[in-house]
């Protein structure tokens, strides 16, 4: 991380009445610079950040160009943002070119993003009233992580970025939105310890995707919080073991309870896998500083459907629909067990690269 005495100041250039995400350019800048820690006033080393606020851009560009003093972003012959030391000044590029490093966008510069697991050409972009709309799509995908469930990936982005745009629209915060969907999470899970389960999973549906929408409300307004984060991941992290138990005990509703002995043990495989994949986790990214899900290419793949909450919901979802939410359980149970195994090899096989002498990289830094 670049340290706070070298960072540079925040120089706008121009200005820009057309509003993203119901904000002017300036204030989103402010915000991102807020974020990132930027200096209010010059620094000793005379660094300053120019930004066009004709552009937009991803926030990625951002961080990635704090790290890189002398840098110059264009967009063919314009520029977009400049990393300037010395003094420096915007108009003063063109006589300097050739002390600078200058990153033409056309070229579709690829930047590794930790973060969000993936490695892409973050957007930029002119803004004017016609590409508002354009830019606001490209900024609500770009805080999508690249590396997650199929539900996530596939299923809901549509609607989530409809529901994002109407909560910036009326001023809602991204915690309105994680304590709305708290409350469905709790809702559901009543639903299921009664057999309620279609409402319960209605619940649970809109939860999941409002799970979606307060990550990316913050992201794309620049307003998250480390309590909204807290809040946000501590939901996330609770409630998927309450939400299996609940369903077991709500089978007697349906007349297919489990027998002692079964639920005894179906339990112990859902909380206790649970538990043990997020210790793995936790393990990989202490020992190798990334998550194990963007290690190589399979683990992305399994990534999309790994016993975590949406793809253990669309499991007992199907076996409802069959009529059988006991076997939706027990499946889930197995398929919880057999995640748990993969994850625990995947962490042997890591330890014995890192044995032998041989860096774990991911496999989207080496792309």
């Amino acid at each position: 991380m670049t340290e706070a005495k070298s960072l540079p100041v925040l120089t706008p250039i121009g200005e820009n009445s057309t509003l993203l995400w119901g904000m002017s350019n300036a204030e989103r800048l402010r915000r991102l610079a807020r974020a990132e820690g930027l200096p209010e006033s010059a620094a000793p080393s005379g660094a300053q950040l120019y930004v066009n606020l004709d552009y937009v851009f991803d926030p990625v560009w951002l961080r990635h160009i704090l790290t890189l003093p002398g840098a110059v972003v264009m967009d063919g012959s314009d520029l977009v943002m400049a990393h300037l030391t010395g003094g420096m000044r915007a108009e003063e590029i063109a006589q300097h070119r050739d002390t600078l490093t200058i990153i033409d966008y056309r070229d579709n510069p690829q930047i590794y993003n930790r973060q969000l697991r993936k490695l892409d050409c973050p957007f930029i972009q002119r803004l004017t009233p016609e590409t508002r709309r354009e830019i606001e799509r490209k900024s609500y995908f770009g805080a999508y992580k690249g590396v997650t469930d199929a539900l996530t990936k596939y299923l809901w982005p549509e609607l989530a970025l409809w529901l994002t745009r109407g909560a910036a629209s009326i001023g809602m915060t991204p915690n309105m939105v994680t304590a709305i969907g708290a409350a469905l999470c709790i809702y559901a899970t009543y639903l299921f310890a009664y057999g309620h389960y279609w409402a319960g999973m209605l619940a649970g549906f809109i939860f999941m995707v409002l799970d979606t929408v307060d990550g990316k409300l913050a992201r794309c307004t620049i307003t998250s919080s480390k309590w909204g984060n807290v809040a946000d991941h501590g939901v996330d992290l609770v409630h998927p073991p309450f939400w299996w138990y609940f369903w077991g005990v709500g089978l007697g509703s349906w007349g297919l309870a489990l027998s002692n002995q079964a639920f005894i043990l179906v339990m112990v495989a859902v909380v206790a896998g649970y538990i043990l994949q997020r210790v793995i986790e936790g393990l990989f990214i202490k020992d190798f500083g990334m998550d194990i899900h963007v290690w190589q290419k399979f683990d992305s793949d399994f990534r999309l459907v790994t016993a975590r909450r949406n793809p253990n919901f669309a499991i007992l979802f199907f076996a409802t629909l069959a009529g059988r939410p006991d076997i939706g359980l027990i499946a889930l149970a197995w398929w919880t067990v057999i995640s748990l195994i993969v994850h625990a090899v995947r962490l042997v096989q890591a330890y014995a690269v890192k044995r032998a002498g041989r860096p774990i990289v991911s496999w989207m830094e080496e792309a």
